[in-house]
């Protein structure tokens, strides 16, 4: 082989030295995986869902397992913003790794809060989540209306010179549309699929399983859905998109890219197998040079549907 394929990936202005970046929610803040290995392999974290003030999360029980899949209706416990910055933005910045804060708020003010704090930080990106199906004010409210992703949108992007990824929810009649409405108010990526909304049932209590009665699906369940949406809303917006949303082979990563996503997250697939990221970054590889590919950006967006 006369070359080395180029496995790493631009995306806002941001260098990733491989697309595979660990999701908001499944990675913490990356602290529980460094003794498996660097972060540094990996091509960036988006840290856990940070809020403006700490947040206790959802009444247990949060997560049900699914054929394919999880539920979990967890509801952005974290440290809040402040301890994120001052406690764990720090160590992550020693990690070698790109570092995407993700943020959500019940009203516009938070998020607008907790971006100007961001923007004075070192933090490489922000990533909204205006679609989390497991927050009983706010989140799920913005992301499915273009007139709610907007807005948050463009008071993040005022209130930032970060670069901004808005995290879209499946939740809705038709995505595109809700991609086109934040890349109008500056949005400069879109992520998706976040979670879809489902719900089971204890047939013995005759009780939902989780005390908040419904949850997000994710998992490889979800993978066929999120390709679906990806490839729409690639033929939507000229921004880069993000893809995730089942995502547990470099197969199922190779065909996310080849749907339209620049980069992919990874979540659930690190439950079953915490080297699942690893072992994806391997194997593109391992693709790229079996297939003469020099650049990931040659298969992105490269599907080729019927007539």
């Amino acid at each position: 082989m006369s070359f080395k394929p180029d496995i790493s990936v631009d995306v806002c202005g941001k260098h990733f030295k491989n697309p595979v970046i660990a999701a908001s929610g499944a990675y913490g803040f990356g602290e529980d995986y460094t003794d498996l290995y660097p972060l540094s392999a990996l091509g960036g974290i988006s840290c856990k869902g940070t809020t403006l003030n700490k947040k206790d999360g959802n009444i247990p029980p949060r997560i049900a397992e699914t054929p394919s899949g999880i539920l979990n209706s967890v509801g952005l416990q974290n440290p809040g913003v402040d301890k994120f910055i001052n406690y764990y933005l720090p160590r992550l910045r020693t990690q070698d790794t790109v570092v995407i804060a993700n943020i959500a708020g019940a009203v516009i003010d938070d998020y607008i809060a907790v971006a100007e704090k961001l923007d004075a930080t070192d933090v490489d990106m922000i990533e909204l989540n205006i679609s989390c199906p497991n927050v009983k004010q706010g989140g799920a409210t913005w992301g499915v209306t273009c007139e709610g992703a907007a807005s948050v949108t463009r008071a993040v992007r005022n209130a930032t010179k970060k670069p901004v990824i808005v995290k879209l929810t499946p939740n809705v009649t038709n995505i595109t549309e809700i991609a086109k409405a934040v890349e109008a108010e500056g949005a400069d990526s879109v992520s998706l699929i976040n979670t879809l909304l489902g719900m089971r049932i204890d047939i013995r209590t005759r009780r939902p399983i989780l005390h908040n009665n419904v949850g997000g699906l994710s998992g490889p369940a979800i993978f066929p859905v999120a390709v679906r949406m990806v490839w729409q809303c690639y033929n939507a917006v000229k921004i880069p998109i993000i893809g995730m949303g089942g995502i547990s082979t470099w197969e199922d990563a190779v065909e996310m890219m080849m749907a339209g996503a620049s980069a992919i997250q990874m979540g659930t697939a690190i439950f079953t197998d915490p080297w699942s990221p690893i072992k994806v970054i391997e194997g593109l590889n391992d693709y790229m040079d079996k297939n003469g590919i020099k650049d990931l950006s040659e298969i992105v967006g490269q599907v080729k549907p019927w007539d």
